[in-house]
C-alpha cells in the first residue's frame, strides 16, 4: 500500500529507512503533491478491510494439497452445521424477542387501563411515562456505556462489513447482549422504533460469533473449525444471519433470502444462496412451532402481535383499470415522502452527532427526552379525537380494555371507543395489524388517522438516532400504512380497493421511497399479509416510488453508512475515474521489503506505518534483476516475530525454521485478538537477525499494469473482493507500486 501522498519531496525519493537497498518510484524525480486524486488519498483509511483473497503461500498451498476426501466432507458438513446453528438460535431470540416486548408492553397498557377506567386519568399518565422512561433509560445507559456499537438499526454496520469493511465492535458478544436488551427495552418503552433491523444485526452477530474459528480461551481448539479462521467464510455466516434476521423478524423466509441478496450481501453466489435459503428455512420453521405453543396461551400476554403476520388472505380482491390511478398515486406520493424522511433523518442524525460527541452522559439525556415527550403525544393526542359508537356488527368486543384491538375505550363512555388511541395508545404491530384490517371502513375517521400519520413520521424521526438499538422497517411500515389509509379514505367509493388494502399499499410506497428496495420488500410485504393477488399492485408501487426517490437522494442506509464514515465500495464506478489511470492515485515513498530482511527494518516499517500489506522483492544476489516475489500481510509479519523465525546469518537460517508454523496459524484470528507491533519484545541482538519472508509469502498476489483505468480497477476490487492490487509498469525493470482499497475509498467518497 502506498503510504500518504502529500508529503514533501525529499520524501518522496528517500525511503523511511535510508539503507544502501532503497527502491525508488517510477515517477520519484517529482513529487504529485498538486495532483488533486493524490490529495484525495492523503489519510490513510482509519478503518480497516478485511481480506477475503486467498492466500498462497508455501503453508497454505501444503494445506490444500494434503487435504483430503474426509476434511473436505468435514468442511462441507461444518459450513452446514453453522448455518443450522445460526437457524436455531436466531429463531430463539426472534421468539424471545417478541415475546418480551408483548409481555413487558402489554402490562404496561393493563395496568395504565385500569387506572383509566377508574378515572384517575392523571395517575395512568404518570403510570405509562415513567414505565417509558425507565425503559429508554435502561436501553440508553447499556448502549452508550457498554456497547455504543449496538445504538441504532444495525443493517449499515453489517451491510459495510460485508462490503469489506471491518468496523471495530460491531459483532463483539459485548454488542449482541446489548442489542438484543437495548431493543426489547427501547420498543417496549413506547419509543416508535422498530425490531427488525436489531434483529438483523443481532442475526449476523450469532454468525460471527459462531464463525470465528474455535477459540482457545474456551477450549474450542477443534480440528475442523480450522477451517473458518478466513474473512471469505465468515463473510458468507454473516449473510446467512443476515437473511435469519429478517425471517426471524417478520417470518419472512424468502423475503430474508432475497434481502440480503438485494441489500445486504456485495458478493453473491449460488451456494450461498441455498445455504441463506435452509438458515431462512431453519428459522421458519422453527417459528411456526414456537407461535402455535402460544396460540393455546402459554406465552402469557402475547397474543397475535409480533411474529404473527398482518394476515389479509380472506379478502376477495378485484380491481379495474381505474383503479390503477390512485395506486400510481400512492407510488408517487411514497417516493416524495419516502426522500423527505430521508432527508430530515440526515440532518437530524447530523445534530444527534454534536450531542453524543459530548459524552454518554448528553446522549442518555436526549433519549430520555425523546422518551418523555413521546410519552406525552402517546398519552395526550387521543384526547382530541371524539369518542364514536362500537358498531353493532363489530368482529370483535367493542369497546376493548386493558388488550389489543381496534376499539379502544381510552376515555370514552360505555359503548363508545376512541379511533384515534386504537392506533396511538398501542404497540407498533398491533397498530399495523389495525389499519391493515379488512371491513372497516367505518372504524377511523378522517382526522384521526392523519393525526396518526403526522405523529408517526415525525417521532420516527426524531427517535431513530439516540443511543438505542432502533430499526426503521416497523416505523416506516405504520406510518407508510397510515398515509395509505388516508388516502384510501379520500378516494373512497372512487376505487374497488377498501382502506385495508389501500394501508397495505401505502406501506409498499414509503419502503420503497425510503429503503429503495424493490424485489425483496415485495416478498416481504406478501409474506406478511399472506395474499398473493396483491403482488401486481405491490410491485407496480415500490417501482413508482423508488423511481421518484431516487431523482432526489439516496437510500436511508446508504445515507447512515456515510454519516457513520463506513467506506463503502459501490459497484459502479464514477465518470471521472475512466479519465485516471491507477498508477494517478499511488504515490510514494514505497514501503517494502526483500526477501530475506532485516528485523529493525521489518520493525520500524511496521511502527511507523499501518499498512495492512508490504511487496516482497528480490533483488541481486537472490535474483539477477529486481523480481516481485509477493505480498506479505501486515498479520503475518507480527506472527514471525512473535514466534522469533529469525536468524543472525542468512546462510545459517535452518531449513527446520518453517515447521514450528501450520497454515492454521496464518488463519485469521477471532474478532478483536489481532496481535500488534507494540506488544511485541526484542532484544537488541534479536534486531539485527534477518527473516527468510519467502515461505510466508503470498506468491500469487492480483497484478495489474500502470495503464489499467481506476474505473476498471474499482470494478476489479469489488467484484474480486480486493484489498490488494499491485501496479506493475509496461517496462522491464522499473518498481512496483501497490494501490489499496483505502485510496479507491477515499476518491470514491471525496467525489460522491
Amino acid at each position: 500500500m502506498a503510504t500518504a501522498p502529500n508529503v514533501d519531496e525529499e520524501a518522496v525519493t528517500h525511503p523511511l529507512l535510508s539503507t544502501d537497498h532503497e527502491l525508488y518510484l517510477r515517477r520519484s524525480s517529482t513529487s504529485n503533491v498538486t495532483s488533486q486524486v493524490a490529495i484525495v488519498g492523503a489519510n490513510v483509511c482509519p478503518i480497516e478491510s478485511l481480506d477475503y483473497e486467498m492466500i498462497e503461500n508455501d503453508f497454505c498451498k501444503q494445506d490444500w494439497r494434503s487435504r483430503g476426501k474426509i476434511e473436505i466432507v468435514q468442511y462441507i458438513f461444518m459450513k452446514w452445521t453453522l448455518c443450522f446453528l445460526v437457524g436455531i438460535i436466531v429463531s430463539l431470540l426472534g421468539f424471545f424477542n417478541n415475546l418480551a416486548v408483548e409481555n413487558i408492553a402489554g402490562v404496561k397498557f393493563v395496568i395504565t387501563s385500569n387506572m383509566m377506567l377508574a378515572r384517575r386519568f392523571w395517575v395512568a399518565f404518570a403510570v405509562f411515562s415513567v414505565y417509558n422512561f425507565v425503559l429508554t433509560l435502561i436501553a440508553s445507559t447499556v448502549t452508550a456505556y457498554i456497547a455504543p456499537a449496538a445504538a441504532g438499526s444495525g443493517i449499515p454496520e453489517v451491510k459495510a462489513y460485508l462490503n469489506g469493511v471491518d468496523a471495530p465492535g460491531i459483532f463483539t458478544l459485548r454488542t449482541f447482549v446489548v442489542k438484543i436488551v437495548g431493543s426489547i427495552s427501547a420498543v417496549s418503552g413506547s419509543l416508535l422504533v422498530g425490531k427488525a433491523g436489531p434483529m438483523v444485526h443481532t442475526g449476523a452477530c450469532v454468525a460471527a460469533l459462531l464463525g470465528q474459528g474455535g477459540s482457545k480461551r474456551y477450549g474450542l481448539t477443534w480440528r475442523w473449525l480450522r477451517f473458518f479462521k478466513n474473512d471469505r467464510d465468515r463473510r458468507d455466516l454473516v449473510t446467512c444471519g443476515s437473511a435469519a434476521g429478517i425471517t426471524a423478524a417478520f417470518r419472512a423466509p424468502v423475503g430474508g433470502v432475497l434481502f440480503s441478496l438485494e441489500e445486504m450481501a456485495s458478493w453473491w453466489r449460488s451456494a450461498l444462496l441455498w445455504r441463506s435459503f435452509f438458515t431462512a428455512a431453519v428459522v421458519a420453521i422453527v417459528l411456526r412451532g414456537l407461535i402455535d405453543v402460544c396460540l393455546s396461551g402459554k406465552c402469557g400476554l402475547f397474543g397475535k402481535g409480533g411474529l404473527i403476520m398482518y394476515d389479509v388472505a380472506s379478502e376477495e380482491i378485484t380491481y379495474h383499470l381505474s383503479d390503477v390511478l390512485p395506486v400510481l398515486l400512492l407510488g408517487v406520493i411514497g417516493g416524495i415522502l419516502g426522500s423527505v424522511y430521508n432527508f430530515l433523518i440526515d440532518k437530524v442524525l447530523r445534530v444527534y452527532n454534536l450531542i453524543h460527541a459530548k459524552g454518554p452522559g448528553y446522549a442518555i439525556l436526549l433519549a430520555c427526552l425523546i422518551s418523555i415527550f413521546t410519552s406525552s403525544l402517546l398519552f395526550g393526542l387521543p384526547w382530541l379525537a371524539t369518542c364514536r359508537r362500537c358498531p353493532a356488527d363489530a368482529a370483535e368486543a367493542c369497546p376493548t380494555i386493558g388488550r389489543s384491538g381496534n376499539y379502544k375505550k381510552f376515555q370514552c363512555p360505555p359503548g363508545y371507543y376512541n379511533d384515534l388511541a386504537s392506533l396511538i395508545f398501542n404497540t407498533n404491530d398491533d397498530a399495523i395489524r389495525n389499519l391493515f384490517s379488512h371491513y372497516t371502513d367505518s372504524e377511523f375517521h378522517r382526522s384521526s388517522v392523519f393525526i396518526f400519520f403526522i405523529t408517526c413520521f415525525f417521532l420516527s424521526v426524531f427517535s431513530y438516532g439516540i443511543v438505542v438499538p432502533a430499526g426503521l422497517f416497523v416505523p416506516v411500515i405504520v406510518t407508510g400504512a397510515s398515509y395509505g389509509r388516508f388516502v384510501g379514505m379520500l378516494v373512497g367509493s372512487h376505487s374497488n380497493l377498501n382502506q385495508g388494502l389501500f394501508a397495505v399499499l401505502g406501506s409498499a410506497s414509503l419502503l420503497g421511497g425510503s429503503m429503495r428496495m424493490t424485489v425483496s420488500l415485495c416478498v416481504i410485504l406478501l409474506e406478511l399479509t399472506n395474499n398473493l393477488l396483491l403482488l401486481p399492485l405491490i410491485m407496480l408501487v415500490l417501482l413508482i416510488s423508488k423511481t421518484v426517490a431516487d431523482a432526489f437522494n439516496g437510500n436511508i442506509y446508504d445515507l447512515i453508512m456515510k454519516l457513520k464514515g463506513f467506506p463503502y465500495l459501490e459497484a459502479h464506478a464514477e465518470p471521472y475515474m475512466r479519465q485516471l489511470t491507477v498508477v494517478d492515485v499511488v504515490t510514494g515513498p514505497l514501503q517494502f521489503f526483500h526477501g530475506i530482511e532485516k528485523v529493525k527494518n521489518i520493525v520500524h516499517i511496521l511502527q511507523t506505518t499501518r499498512h495492512n500489506g508490504f511487496p516482497v522483492i528480490d533483488e541481486p544476489p537472490l535474483s539477477e534483476t529486481p523480481v516481485l516475489f509477493g505480498l506479505i500481510l501486515r498479520a503475518h509479519i507480527i506472527l514471525l516475530l512473535k514466534k522469533k523465525a529469525f536468524s543472525p546469518n542468512p546462510a545459517l537460517i535452518p531449513a527446520n525454521v518453517s515447521k514450528q508454523f501450520s497454515s492454521a496459524d496464518f488463519g485469521k484470528k477471532g474478532l478483536g485478538n489481532e496481535d500488534k507491533i507494540e506488544n511485541i519484545a526484542l532484544t537488541e541482538e534479536e534486531m539485527e537477525m534477518l527473516i527468510d519472508l519467502h515461505p510466508y509469502t503470498n506468491a500469487s498476489p492480483y497484478t495489474v499494469v500502470e495503464t489499467m483505468s481506476l474505473a476498471k480497477a474499482l470494478i476489479l476490487f469489488r467484484q474480486v473482493g480486493l484489498r490488494h492490487m499491485l501496479v506493475i509498469p509496461k517496462i522491464s525493470g522499473v518498481r512496483f507500486l501497490v494501490l489499496s482499497r483505502c485510496l479507491i475509498l477515499l476518491l470514491c467518497l471525496d467525489f460522491m
